[in-house]
């Protein structure tokens, strides 16, 4: 099992602004080994070993039809039949990533399932990358590196931040829009980040704002992200028409979900967004009907440092 030490609850803030950020495209690989579904798998076992890989995509075209691994080969030299097709013995049952996903999506992948690798699609349902766990480290780590030498640049320059002012920011949130999936929260964080308030407040305040932000995208039919900055608080608002949630007491233990086979094939259903909001919030309200959609206000204090 691949597992990426890093998480959308408890990392630095810094990491948490990466992953909210980069897209799965930015962190594939898009010069993939491929091979046709009629390849013989000893053909296949030698490519693998050439290039040293240990799992190649089936495509028909642009379209993934299935996947060798290292175990299938290893499984055909056991069998007798290294010399057949690879149709005959791909993985067909694929869990497959979308290029514009942000890279949190990517990690919950990792941290749920017992894959080394996740094919990536575009919008057209083609073949467009290959993401492992090396590929998402690896540019965390060029991206950090970047993030840091730009906070010392500024952190030079910069005049002391005056009190964060009483301001409303409203965003608008459409369901399943995934290239945009944590613009608002990111926005949020933007603005925080202006005001000398504790890395530690604004972590909690990144992930309420996230959280809700994904079930707005996931779960309802769109909505709107509503941030209120206080003086000496944020209060974050969910608000969507619909559908409503069931049992709102349901929905608040960890682990419980209502996301259909689709959902949960894009890595979400976890059912831990709102009690993620809810552990970080010093208030946090819900209110639901079928009727008239789900209302959630989380708010979050801090003083200025």
């Amino acid at each position: 099992m691949q597992y990426i030490p890093i998480s959308t609850y408890n990392s630095p803030t810094v990491i948490l602004e990466l992953i909210y950020r980069l897209k799965v495209k930015d962190v594939m690989s898009r010069n993939l080994m491929t091979a046709g579904k009629n390849t013989s798998l000893r053909s296949i076992q030698k490519s693998m070993k050439e290039s040293s890989v240990t799992g190649i995509p089936i495509i028909e075209g642009k379209r993934l039809l299935g996947i060798i691994s290292m175990d299938d080969i290893i499984q055909a030299f056991d069998g007798g039949y290294i010399d057949e097709p690879a149709m005959k013995h791909m993985s067909r049952n694929l869990i497959v990533l979308e290029d514009d996903m942000p890279v949190s999506f990517a990690i919950s992948y990792f941290d749920k399932h017992k894959y080394r690798r996740f094919p990536v699609l575009n919008k057209e349902k083609e073949l467009v990358g290959m993401v492992t766990s090396r590929d998402i480290t690896t540019r965390l780590l060029v991206e950090i590196n970047t993030e840091v030498a730009r906070i010392e640049r500024v952190s030079s320059s910069q005049e002391p931040a005056g009190e964060l002012k009483r301001e409303t920011k409203t965003f608008k949130v459409i369901r399943h829009d995934f290239e945009n999936a944590g613009f608002a929260s990111m926005e949020i964080k933007k603005y925080l980040k202006k005001n000398t308030i504790a890395p530690k407040v604004i972590r909690r305040i990144a992930i309420a704002a996230y959280e809700l932000e994904m079930n707005l995208v996931v779960h309802s039919n769109g909505g709107e992200i509503i941030a209120v900055f206080e003086t000496d608080r944020v209060n974050i608002s969910a608000k969507d028409s619909g559908p409503g949630i069931p049992d709102v007491d349901l929905a608040l233990q960890e682990g419980y979900s209502t996301a259909n086979e689709w959902i949960r094939s894009l890595g979400f259903g976890a059912g831990m967004g709102l009690p993620n909001v809810r552990n970080v919030s010093d208030d946090f309200s819900i209110k639901s009907s079928m009727e008239n959609g789900t209302e959630v206000n989380a708010a979050i204090q801090f003083s200025i440092t």
